[in-house]
């Protein structure tokens, strides 16, 4: 490939030709936006971060807040007005896929912000936590609770029990909204509540879990107690897993749900549930895949095998004649709701399936279900079964669906078990419905709340949040009862957190600190928040880059040896993708141009980050640096926009070109830069970074066709 490379409109330093200093008038004279003011006060807002696959957009970003070590998820404040209010606890681990593993928790860490609403205090609060949303309508809600409430009314009481009334609408609005009034003729006027429900509370994704936590926490019921029960003929359903399955999906559980009684609205909460489930701990489908059949449709055991797609040949649900496995994944590659899970099987040489003892496809987990033994409002028995690669969020779902369903079996809360027999023989009887007890001081939830109550007190307060506790020992102990359903409590904080919304956060007595400080953002980072605006009022987009790469980024591609590079190396790196940490921003910056080639030129992009070097005299053995890179691309190499932008940057800095408190470059050579063309920045007594037109072969080993300047500085020294 023939790149052209022209003469920068500076010469280049030579040899020979010593520290080469230009004025800031040199890019004072280039075109700024007119209204942009001198030195570092209020810009513009900055351009968006991107990851290296997103095309480059010009919208605005809030700045990143907060110390952490790099530019992390903005932390983007609700619309004005009235402030959003509870929120997921933590940021949800659990999905479907191998990021999850087979013992993944359900819950992350916790935490809690001002709210200006209504003087309230959010709770169960995480900032980047997305909530899902449960969709009721309110004349059945209002019926299943006993009692109707204005909207005021039930919007305080979501608020009381950590939860959010985030909006009132009805199917004609949302259709509305979406699609025009003319699609909206017709549609319902019924109305319906959207409520916002912690990401870990699975109990609460559907209309049976929310009215029984909301009564449970009224006090008007006390919470159910569920039970496994053996079927009556004493034939317990079996399902076995092959071998086979080892290669995409080795793990599954089953249940049976015995006489339920559906109606139209309990079989599309109950369709509701799985959706939810599916999109939320089962992260889409990854992890795990629920299936869900009428037993007396087909005939046990059933076997979870893997086969390859040429040899499954079924009618899948809703279709009118039998396909193929491949065909089928041909067919839905148009459909908008099943394309988006494809691709988790799809490249795979076996697919999984499930028969009955006749032969008969019950599923082809994770994409669909068998038409044979689809479930109708004449169900009356229902055999579950949940496959995936997360053992343990397997039984979290089944255990979830089983509860809430269970509801509406003749014999209220009980669920008849199912064997599942792998392949070495084992067999385990599923659901578990485990109880589990823990055992918290009650001057732990006093200290950490903030609150001086009774220990009988904090057990009634937390048998409210579906815990049923009580006083035990000494008298300052608790004995909590998890139930099957609560797979959010994992630590006493969890246990903590409810007793603080029981007791409810407006009746924390407010007190002055012991230590008066004032909150301060760290110079490094209200120095990186300044130079964002500038630089990008320079008409630069900013670009959020991983912080993790390829050992091939930072040496082959940059013409280093690995073992030249001090690089901080990722212990068995899960992929080629994320080896070690990176040692500059230049590669992250390429791969984003990379991925954006196609958008109009020039590209001019920059990223104020961390690199991780290693440094034997800290503890850990390393340490962050916060470097700032640009870089120019286009048809010429544009080495002048990207100097001029270093003079800019000194320019904010109030920082002039030569003498010993100045700055100037000098000629240099690195393997990254073409020859010649390379330049060391001199500054604070110290080289600071380079800044040049990249070599030939770099341009190439990124995928790019055309010149590309490059400017990467440590900004640290001027702190």
């Amino acid at each position: 490939m023939k790149i052209s490379l022209p003469l920068p409109l500076a010469p280049p330093p030579g040899p020979s030709a010593g520290p080469v200093h230009h004025s800031p008038a040199y890019f004072r004279s280039r075109p700024l936006p007119p209204s942009l003011p001198g030195g570092l006060t209020k810009r513009p807002p900055p351009q968006p971060r991107l990851p290296a696959s997103v095309p480059v957009l010009p919208p605005a970003l809030p700045p990143r807040t907060g110390p952490g070590p790099g530019p992390l998820c903005p932390l983007v404040r609700p619309p004005s007005g009235r402030q959003r209010r509870g929120g997921g606890r933590r940021a949800e681990g659990a999905g479907r896929g191998p990021e999850g593993g087979a013992s993944g928790s359900a819950a992350g860490s916790s935490g809690s912000w001002a709210s200006g609403a209504f003087g309230r205090r959010r709770r169960r609060g995480g900032f980047g936590a997305t909530m899902p949303t449960v969709s009721v309508r309110r004349d059945l809600l209002f019926r299943a609770l006993g009692r109707a409430y204005t909207d005021e009314e039930f919007d305080e009481l979501c608020f009381e029990f950590g939860l959010e009334l985030d909006e009132i609408t009805s199917e004609k609005d949302i259709i509305s909204k979406e699609q025009g009034d003319v699609k909206a003729e017709g549609a319902s006027d019924v109305v319906l509540y959207k409520i916002d429900v912690p990401a870990n509370r699975y109990d609460l994704l559907c209309l049976e879990g929310l009215v029984r936590g909301l009564q449970v926490f009224k006090e008007r019921i006390k919470a159910p107690r569920y039970k496994r029960i053996l079927p009556a003929n004493g034939e317990i359903q079996k399902l076995l897993i092959t071998e086979e399955t080892a290669q995409v999906r080795p793990y599954a559980v089953a249940a049976v749900l015995r006489n339920v009684k559906f109606s139209k609205d309990r079989y599309d909460s109950f369709i509701e549930l799985q959706e939810k489930l599916h999109q939320n701990i089962c992260r889409k489908r990854t992890l795990v895949a629920i299936g869900t059949h009428d037993l007396d449709a087909v005939s046990g055991p059933f076997t979870y095998t893997a086969r390859p797609p040429s040899d499954i040949r079924f009618r899948s649900l809703n279709q009118t004649r039998e396909r193929t496995a491949r065909e089928l994944m041909n067919l839905y590659k148009t459909d908008n709701h099943l394309k988006h899970f494809l691709h988790i099987i799809e490249n795979e040489p076996l697919y999984p399936v499930i028969y009955d003892s006749n032969g008969v496809v019950l599923s082809m987990p994770p994409i669909i279900n068998g038409d044979h033994s689809k479930i109708t409002l004449k169900t009356r028995n229902v055999f579950i079964e949940c496959t995936g690669t997360d053992l343990t969020k397997a039984k979290i779902v089944l255990d979830i669906i089983v509860t809430m369903f269970s509801e509406y079996c003749e014999k209220r809360f009980t669920v008849e078990a199912a064997e599942v027999i792998y392949p070495d023989g084992k067999s385990y009887v599923y659901p578990e419905l485990a109880y589990r007890k823990e055992v918290v001081k009650a001057d732990l939830i006093n200290k950490q709340v903030g609150i001086s109550e009774t220990p009988a007190s904090l057990a009634k307060l937390l048998t409210r949040m579906y815990l049923k506790s009580e006083v035990k020992g000494d008298g300052n102990q608790i004995e909590i009862e998890i139930p099957p359903t609560r797979a959010d409590i994992i630590h006493a904080c969890d246990i903590v957190e409810d007793a603080a919304i029981a007791y409810g956060y407006n009746n924390i007595q407010m007190t002055i600190p012991k230590a008066y400080t004032i909150a301060n953002q760290f110079p490094l980072n209200k120095l990186t928040e300044l130079l964002r605006y500038d630089l990008a009022a320079a008409g630069f987009t900013e670009a959020l880059t991983f912080a993790l790469c390829s050992q091939e980024d930072i040496a082959d591609k940059l013409g280093l040896d690995i073992s030249a590079v001090k690089a901080v190396r990722i212990a068995n790196p899960k992929t080629a993708e994320f080896q070690v940490a990176r040692t500059t921003l230049l590669p992250g910056l390429l791969k984003t141009v990379a991925a954006n080639r196609k958008m109009p030129l020039p590209l001019k992009l920059f990223e104020i980050s961390d690199i991780v070097v290693k440094d034997s005299s800290r503890d850990v053995g390393a340490r962050n640096l916060r470097h700032l890179c640009a870089v120019y691309y286009n048809k010429t190499s544009g080495f002048e926009v990207i100097h001029g932008l270093l003079d800019r940057f000194m320019q904010l800095l109030d920082i002039s070109a030569g003498g010993e408190k100045g700055y100037s470059i000098r000629a240099a050579e690195d393997s990254a830069f073409f020859p010649g063309r390379c330049a060391e920045i001199l500054a604070k007594g110290q080289s600071i970074g380079k800044l040049g037109v990249l070599h030939p072969d770099v341009i190439t080993k990124f995928e790019l066709t055309m010149p590309c300047s490059a400017l990467e500085i440590n900004i640290e020294p001027f702190l």
